[in-house]
This record gives structure tokens, C-alpha cells and sequence, in this order.
């Protein structure tokens, strides 16, 4: 005769890992969200559930458990909370997330990390849906070099329509989009090849980031002489890189400093690409409807801001000042703002200042 505690067991329906993980992410998600002002609505769970299946075979590739000990909890209820907050689909056919592991240290140890990207098609679906004033986004035109194309000319408020007849030959040298607006009317948002440029130009400057050219061991160690000269190695080489153009991905010298995904011929025009539709893309203005979910888009797409937390997060506070007691102040004077150095080249397209605070994801543990 079955007992009432092995009647309860058998009565408990069965849950897989990821059913688990669902039931543990999903209410939490949807908790934090509407703490934020945003309502969680059906196809916002939908793409958490599909991050949530993605990211699993990112860990089972990698052989990580949900519950490892190693792996960032409240890295993976951000990582979910933005996914849902932007709507972005890991499931759409182009991909519009994707998601891959890294490992950051974090004080003296090393904890791995979910991060997640914005696809091109991603940066397309949000325009569509938070796009101000934008009631459709149609299929953009990759123009190639032997075809025809002419440029939308305008007389006051009065715009002729571009031009374009397709051959099918050549690299893409520009990429169009053409907007519907909610009133009617149509735009069209253009791009060139060369443009791109500034994208591989920042690339290079990102892996630049910790490169000490033999001149120190670490850069972070480096004597201020030993900083100057790292500092003029770096200019050094991104000016070759603006010299060349998209030249330099063939550049010998340059190789080491360029990922594969821009380099090898058979990624290397997808990644052109790419660029240029975020390019247009990322400046059309949007309407978040949400502080939070605006700071959201801004964390995830601006790769400036990124760069900079992460340069914030990695290294603030790790080494002590200690001043030594001053005299009293003289009576403070106006002093001439600083002179620009003509020897430094920007080549950063520089964030606002975040007005809002992020939501603090809560640390779980699924199992």
C-alpha cells in the first residue's frame, strides 16, 4: 500500500532543467519589469523564454551547469530582464540576440559571464517598434557597384525619391532604408561603404585596449614614460588604420589587432554590412516610452558606453592616494579652459551621461 508521501511524488508532474529555469527567471523577470514602470506582456516572455533556451546551449557547449558556482546569477537576470525589456527575439529567423560566455575577474577570483549582442535584425526590429514616429521599416536596398542608383534630390519639403535598378554585381557600397512614417510621408536613410571606417577604427581601438607593444608588462604597472610611449603607439597605429580605410583589414601589420569576423574573406562582407545597417539604423530617433528601458537600449548597443563601464567596473578604486596635508587655499580663480591636443585623435562617438540608475537584478539560484 502506496503511502501518502509516495502518492505526492507521483502526483508531481516531471520538469526538465530548462522548465526549472523558467519557472525560476520568469516571475522575477516580471517582477523587476513592472518595479520599473514596464509591463511584461506576452511576447516580451516569449523572447525570455527563447534567451533562456539560447543561453542553455551556450552552457551546455561550454559543459556549465545552471547552478554552477563559477557563473554570474545576477549577470543572467540582467542579461534576461534586457531581453525582455527590448523584446528581442533569440528564436527570429535572423537571429536578433545573441549571446555567448565570458570570463571577468572580480577581485581576486574569475566568474563567467552571459553577454549578449544586438544582431542587425535586432537593431531593425527595435527601430520598428520604438522607432518615433516610424510606422514601418521596409526591406533596406543593398546597393552593389555596378548597379544604378541615384540619390533623392529635394525642392524645399518636396523629396524625388531615390533611384535604384540592381545588377547583382560588386561589393555593397551603400545601404538605404526606407521608412514609413506615421503621417504618410516616406524617408530614406543612406550609407556608405566608407563609412565603416569609423566602425573598424573603434574595433581596433577596443583590442587596443590592453596592448603594451613590449614596452611594459602590464599597462596598468606601466611608468608614466612607459604610458607616453604605449600612448603613441596606439595613435600610431590608428592612423594607419584611417589612412587605409577598409584596406586595412589586409594589411599585415594591422592583422593582429583585427578579430577573424572582420578579417577572413568569408565574414568579412557580412561584417561590412552589418555595419553599415546599424550605422543608419542607431541614429534614427526612438521613443522608449521608459527610462529604463531607454538606459536599457543605450547599455546594450552603445559600445562607447560599454567601453566605459567596463573600464569603470575593471579598474576603479585599485590604487590608494594618499595626500599629504596642504596649505590653506588660496582664493580660487578663474582658470582658462584647457587647450585641445592636436596629437590625439577621437575617433569615439561619445554616450550622455546615464540620468537613471540601472534595476539591480536580484541574485538567484535556480536549483
Amino acid at each position: 500500500m502506496s503511502t501518502q508521501s509516495e502518492v505526492a511524488k507521483q502526483e508531481k508532474p516531471f520538469e526538465t532543467t530548462l522548465t526549472k529555469v523558467n519557472n525560476t527567471y520568469m516571475p522575477m523577470i516580471q517582477r523587476q519589469l513592472q518595479g520599473n514602470g514596464v509591463n511584461m506582456d506576452d511576447y516580451s516572455k516569449q523572447c525570455v523564454i527563447a534567451a533562456i533556451s539560447t543561453i542553455n546551449s551556450v552552457l551546455d557547449t561550454k559543459g556549465i551547469k545552471w547552478n554552477d558556482s563559477q557563473l554570474d546569477q545576477s549577470n543572467i537576470t540582467q542579461t534576461l530582464l534586457d531581453v525582455a525589456a527590448l523584446k528581442l527575439n533569440a528564436a527570429a529567423n535572423p537571429r536578433e540576440v545573441y549571446f555567448q560566455l565570458r570570463n571577468v575577474k572580480r577581485g581576486d577570483s574569475w566568474v563567467k559571464q552571459i553577454e549578449m549582442g544586438i544582431e542587425g535584425d535586432g537593431n531593425d526590429a527595435i527601430l520598428s517598434r520604438f522607432g518615433r514616429g516610424v510606422e514601418s521599416v521596409k526591406q533596406f536596398w543593398l546597393v552593389r557597384e555596378e548597379d544604378t542608383f541615384v540619390y533623392p534630390s529635394y525642392n524645399g519639403l518636396e523629396m524625388t525619391p531615390p533611384q535604384w535598378t540592381p545588377s547583382g554585381k560588386g561589393d555593397v557600397i551603400r545601404v538605404v532604408y526606407p521608412i514609413v512614417r506615421k503621417d504618410g510621408s516616406v524617408e530614406f536613410h543612406i550609407t556608405e561603404r566608407d563609412d565603416v571606417v569609423k566602425n573598424l577604427i573603434a574595433h581596433v581601438s577596443n583590442n587596443l585596449m590592453n596592448e603594451t607593444f613590449g614596452i611594459a608588462a602590464d599597462r596598468f604597472k606601466a611608468t608614466p614614460d612607459q604610458k607616453k610611449k604605449i600612448m603613441d603607439k596606439k595613435l600610431e597605429v590608428l592612423k594607419k588604420v584611417q589612412s587605409l580605410g577598409l584596406k586595412a583589414l589586409d594589411d599585415e601589420e594591422l592583422q593582429n589587432y583585427i578579430s577573424p569576423a572582420w578579417k577572413d574573406p568569408q565574414s568579412r562582407e557580412s561584417m561590412i554590412i552589418r555595419k553599415m545597417r546599424n550605422n543608419i539604423v542607431k541614429k534614427i530617433p526612438k521613443d522608449f516610452g521608459s527610462a529604463f528601458v531607454e538606459l536599457t537600449y543605450d547599455k546594450n548597443a552603445d559600445s562607447t558606453y560599454q567601453n566605459v563601464r567596463k573600464e569603470i567596473n575593471d579598474n576603479a578604486n585599485q590604487e590608494l592616494l594618499d595626500f599629504g596635508p596642504s596649505e590653506q587655499p588660496e582664493a580660487i580663480k578663474p582658470t582658462a579652459e584647457p587647450q585641445s591636443n592636436p596629437n590625439i585623435i577621437d575617433y569615439s562617438d561619445p554616450a550622455e551621461e546615464p540620468k537613471h540608475e540601472e534595476a539591480k537584478p536580484e541574485r538567484v539560484d535556480p536549483f
